[in-house]
């Protein structure tokens, strides 16, 4: 950004509203150098001006104005990328920040969101709603995609599937968009977590089963049936995917007006999962009530917890077989590592290739899905325009 900004200075903090050992301000238009002046003092006296572009220069931010000479005033360092783009990198914490914003809008310069700044500097929509995701990421492994995408993966991709209609190749322009919409059912939950109900009968091990999963006590444990009340929540993080998991009231006929509330809340938390995980209890009897259990919810995972325990075989005569299912311990932790790797492969089924292009926001897969519907329908002209977009 060498040629002079035309907009009058905006400000924004670039890190984020916490505790901190460095934060950042970052100052962007015409007038942005001359605003700090009136408040950073060099350590050499110099002027922020003089300074070539790149440089970095240690000094004061004083409040009152430069003219002080008391040496009071904040210790940080100002770097200028560029004549009207200005970052000043100061102590962390909101303290230290909001003295220095106080003091840019005495200065005249506007204070605004930090993608508020990154719209006015940066034309690529995807670079922007890349650096917007990348302050929700919550995993290195979200955060290593969409910097792929800050970086320019997707915009690449894109490029390619427009020069390959220019040039007529429509069908491998459809295969390309394809690969591309599997991958968003990645993208579009890089930042926010999967949502795992760990559900079943009353006393199989659920909650003990999720404080496992998740390395501490989360959900209370007790050996009396119904101690689950309400929906139990944690988060973990499983081969660098996040989760969300629910430990649910066990399933049962109650006529106990609080645990049935808990089992319809249980009810309504399974509706909105990516994935039910069924805990029934190795060492107990396989009942009529497992099996409707079991054939209520086909897609989930079946997990036979205590089996640190000898199986039973006791059967009721009307009832299915016992299915296979994965033997864990709450207690033991076995097929704990197992159950993690089971539900990233029901989860993420496809695999992302590193540096590879993902979609990652809806805007991007309406667009990508407009522009497939235009090339089966042989409207080369609408898929270029639909791409256009992003």
């Amino acid at each position: 950004m060498d040629a002079p900004l035309s907009h009058s200075p905006i400000a924004a903090v670039l890190t984020p509203a916490a505790r901190g050992a460095v934060a950042v301000v970052r100052v962007v238009g015409s007038g942005a150098t001359a605003a700090c002046e009136q408040y950073f003092q060099a350590a050499s006296g110099r002027k922020l001006a003089e300074f070539e572009t790149g440089r970095i220069v240690f000094g004061r931010w004083i409040a009152e104005g430069r003219g002080t000479t008391n040496g009071a005033g904040e210790e940080l360092v100002v770097c200028r990328r560029a004549a009207d783009d200005v970052e000043i990198h100061c102590h962390g914490g909101t303290a230290a920040t909001s003295a220095v914003c106080e003091s840019l809008a005495s200065a005249g310069c506007r204070i605004v969101s930090a993608m508020e700044l990154l719209r006015s500097l940066e034309g690529d929509a995807i670079v922007v709603e890349a650096a917007e995701a990348l302050t929700k990421a919550s995993t290195s492994r979200a955060a290593s995609i969409l910097l792929d995408q800050y970086s320019g993966a997707l915009r690449r991709e894109v490029d390619q599937l427009r020069l390959l209609l220019a040039n007529g190749a429509m069908e491998a322009a459809m295969r390309r968009i394809d690969v591309l919409l599997a991958h968003s059912t990645v993208g579009l939950r890089l930042t926010e977590p999967y949502r795992v109900v760990l559900a079943g009968p009353p006393n199989v091990g659920k909650s003990s089963l999720l404080n496992a999963l998740v390395g501490h006590d989360r959900a209370l444990v007790f050996d009396q049936p119904g101690t689950t009340r309400d929906v139990v929540t944690s988060h973990a993080v499983f081969d660098g995917v996040a989760v969300e998991l629910s430990d649910t009231a066990g399933v049962r006929e109650s006529t106990d007006a609080l645990e049935a509330s808990g089992i319809q809340a249980a009810a309504a938390r399974k509706r909105e999962a990516d994935l039910i995980v069924l805990v029934f209890d190795r060492s107990a009897a396989w009942t009529t009530a497992e099996v409707a259990l079991l054939n209520a919810h086909p897609q989930a995972i079946v997990v036979f917890n205590k089996a640190d325990r000898p199986p039973c075989e006791k059967c009721d005569a009307t009832a299915q077989p016992r299915p296979d299912g994965l033997p864990v311990s709450a207690l033991t932790g076995m097929g704990r590592e197992q159950l993690m790797h089971a539900v990233v492969r029901r989860l993420v089924p496809v695999t992302i290739p590193a540096s590879a292009a993902v979609p990652f926001t809806l805007r991007q897969v309406r667009l990508l899905g407009d522009s497939g519907d235009a090339i089966r329908k042989g409207d080369a002209d609408q898929a270029v325009k639909a791409l256009g977009q992003l």
